[in-house]
């Protein structure tokens, strides 16, 4: 019972980010600047612009070459994932992306999507704008925010982003079509990255509500799961009374009191008494199975990118390598940690490397991975709990998606007691991290009709 008790007070210290108690109701916005050096007295150009990814021979000449010069370790013998990215496997990307990858392929699509760059607070900030071809009669598109993680990218929306502005030629139930809004974190992708300390997800999510404003929308939906969770609870905690509703595909949890480590040592055999279902057991206990050592073993790359962010990134943002390596590993074990037992990590299971290889050659040509990591200390470097939006309560009206290989899970009595307004709650049958990139019909079945819930007019948005 001791050992339970000491692996509860581990786990609370680990993910006290996410078990913070709601002292506070309100959430200021404030200001800042992001650019370099002084803000200018000059009002900042609120021009849209719009933006193509674009590539050159020399490009990809240099990538090639990279690729061509690459040093690989052996790995051990039986060791498949449980060590990190096997190196046999990485050959096999390396050499795909060398001899059959097609860049200029994957920038036309890319580019399928409008995107755009304005200049918020310093920076300029990247995003897709993608309307419906078609909205049906007496309706019209609602519009809809939706922020990606680490190490995403917008890309992890474009299979999702179809379904959604055309439900019904999907095969998917729905009264509404959405005009999509998908802009890269700063720091992330084609995002300019703040070029001053202090940039958290609060600055981002202020920045995505100037962005909503500065499109002329005043109202809107927000989705989003990894840090795009983070973001869209702190743009809901700023800016109610503009946030129709809230999707989310992760969610964390408040903080820890006693309540919480009697709910880790009997919830097991007490279920109903800490308002546990049987999904809530089957995923939680035995916890330090379950929980603990899952979390234990996929946060270790939490902890360097809280700490000492540019030592890591410096190496990755030289090696192609060692980038895809690094990046690749999560979009294995995060999707289904069972796939850490397989020779090719699960890889190809539910992604193809074409879609892999992009999302990396977003992190590669951009050089955006070490501003990407720093977003960790940026979030968690100040220490755990010292942020004020981790006492405010959310009211906006929520739904959440539970995915049951998500590597934090959180039951609907614990997310309850931060998101007070849940109107939507519900276990996906299957999927893991990367929702929408791995199951973009799963996911976007939930948003519909989490939607149709909150359109149907009998829902009161608590303000």
């Amino acid at each position: 019972m001791l050992l339970e008790i000491l692996l509860a007070v581990v786990l609370g210290a680990i993910i006290y980010l996410f078990l913070t108690k709601k002292e506070e109701e309100k959430l200021s916005m404030g200001d800042g600047w992001w650019g370099k050096g002084q803000k200018p007295d000059s009002e900042e150009d609120s021009t849209v612009h719009p933006f193509k990814v674009e590539t050159s021979e020399a490009e990809i000449n240099y990538i090639h070459r990279r690729l061509d010069e690459a040093r690989f370790a052996e790995p051990l013998e039986d060791s498949q994932f449980r060590y990190g990215f096997n190196s046999a496997y990485l050959r096999k990307v390396v050499s795909y992306w060398r001899n059959q990858f097609n860049w200029k392929k994957q920038v036309e699509l890319l580019n399928k999507f409008p995107q755009f760059k304005t200049k918020i607070e310093g920076i300029d900030v990247h995003f897709l704008h993608v309307k419906p071809s078609h909205v049906p009669d007496g309706q019209s598109a609602q519009p809809l925010l939706m922020i990606h993680g680490w190490p995403g990218s917008v890309y992890e929306f474009y299979k999702i982003i179809p379904l959604l502005m055309d439900p019904a030629s999907h095969g998917l139930s729905g009264k509404h079509v959405f005009e999509i809004i998908c802009p890269s974190i700063p720091g992330y992708g084609f995002s300019e990255a703040s070029h001053k300390r202090g940039f958290n997800s609060v600055c981002a999510a202020r920045v995505f509500y100037k962005l909503m404003l500065r499109l002329g929308f005043h109202e809107f939906y927000i989705q989003g799961g990894d840090w795009g969770w983070l973001i869209c609870t702190n743009l809901a905690q700023i800016a109610p009374s503009h946030v129709k509703g809230m999707h989310l595909n992760m969610a964390g949890v408040p903080a820890m009191g006693f309540k919480h480590l009697l709910a880790i040592l009997l919830g097991q055999y007490f279920p109903g008494l800490f308002g546990f279902q049987d999904v809530d057991v089957q995923q939680m206990f035995p916890f330090k199975a379950k929980m603990l050592n899952k979390l234990l073993v996929e946060s270790g790359y939490a902890h360097i990118q809280a700490t000492k962010p540019d030592t890591a990134g410096c190496g990755l943002n030289d090696s192609p390598v060692g980038l895809a390596a690094y990046i690749l590993e999560k979009f294995s074990t995060w999707t289904d940690p069972a796939f850490q037992n397989l020779e090719d990590g699960g890889l190809e299971k539910k992604f193809t490397l074409d879609d892999l290889l992009t999302n990396i050659m977003i992190y590669w040509v951009s050089g955006c991975i070490v501003s990407s990591m720093r977003f960790y200390k940026e979030n968690l470097g100040k220490g755990i709990g010292v942020h004020k939006h981790e006492k405010v309560s959310v009211q906006v009206p929520t739904g959440i998606a539970t995915f049951p290989n998500e590597v934090l899970y959180t039951p609907k009595s614990w997310a309850q007691q931060k998101y007070v307004n849940i109107v939507s709650f519900n276990y996906m049958p299957r999927g893991g991290h990367f929702a929408a990139f791995e199951e973009p019909e799963l996911l976007a079945a939930d948003i519909l009709q989490f939607v149709e819930k909150m359109e149907k007019g009998d829902l009161v948005k608590k303000k």
